[in-house]
Formats: structure tokens, C-alpha cells, sequence
């Protein structure tokens, strides 16, 4: 297992990685609406999703992947109201065939954010 860390994206606030390398596969920890320099981005689930994407894809990249190699996704909603405007966003980021996709609502997000969202991907440099 090996580690990934990019400062393109906001570093880990607790005792885990960004994401780990492992038999061909990235696992990427859930990210969320932080810019690289750890501040919350304003704004409704539209902004929050973009930034956490964003996150994600840096992530990936500093891990020798992208989100074209993405095959699944965990995605955790303080509101389920919010799921249409959050598909609206995601569909911008990911293509067909789509990944395999979970989306719960949850009690409570770190900082109180309204998305968080991990993956796991193909690839990876090892």
C-alpha cells in the first residue's frame, strides 16, 4: 500500500490518508467542499459538490488516475433534498459508463458541509 498526497487539495484533518495506492486500484477517502488551503467553500450543494469534485479529481491525478478510470462512488448528502441539484453537478464531471454510485443522507458532515464525496479508480503508478 502506498501512499497518495497532493497539496492541490485540502490535506487530511485526522489520522488517514488523501488516498492509498493498492493492486492497481486508488481509494480515495471522501472529500469535501475545502479549498487546498483548508477553507470552506460558501455557497449551496452546487458549489459544495463542484469543490469536492474538484478535490477529488486532484487527488486522483496526484495518484496517476483521473476521473475517466473512477468505478465507484460513495457520496454521503447532508439533505436528500438536495440530490437533483448534486446530480446536475456530478453528471458535469463524470461520462458513461458511469461509475457504480452510492448516495446516502447522513445526520451530520465534518464542518457541517453539505457533500461529501470518495471513490475508488483503476490505475494508479505504483
Amino acid at each position: 500500500m502506498q501512499r497518495v498526497q497532493t497539496e492541490r487539495a485540502p490535506a487530511a484533518i485526522g489520522p488517514y490518508s488523501q488516498a492509498v495506492r493498492s493492486g492497481g486500484m486508488v481509494f480515495v477517502s471522501g472529500q469535501i467542499p475545502l479549498t487546498p488551503a483548508g477553507e470552506l467553500v460558501d455557497g449551496g450543494i452546487e458549489a459544495q459538490t463542484e469543490q469536492a469534485l474538484r478535490n477529488l479529481a486532484a487527488v486522483l491525478e496526484a495518484a496517476g488516475s483521473s476521473l475517466d478510470r473512477v468505478v465507484q462512488v460513495s457520496a454521503f448528502l447532508a439533505d436528500m433534498n438536495d440530490f437533483a441539484r448534486f446530480n446536475e453537478v456530478y453528471a458535469r464531471h463524470f461520462r458513461e459508463p458511469y461509475p457504480a454510485r452510492a448516495v446516502v443522507e447522513v445526520a451530520r458532515l465534518p464542518r457541517d458541509v453539505r457533500v461529501e464525496v470518495a471513490c475508488i479508480a483503476e490505475g494508479g503508478e505504483q
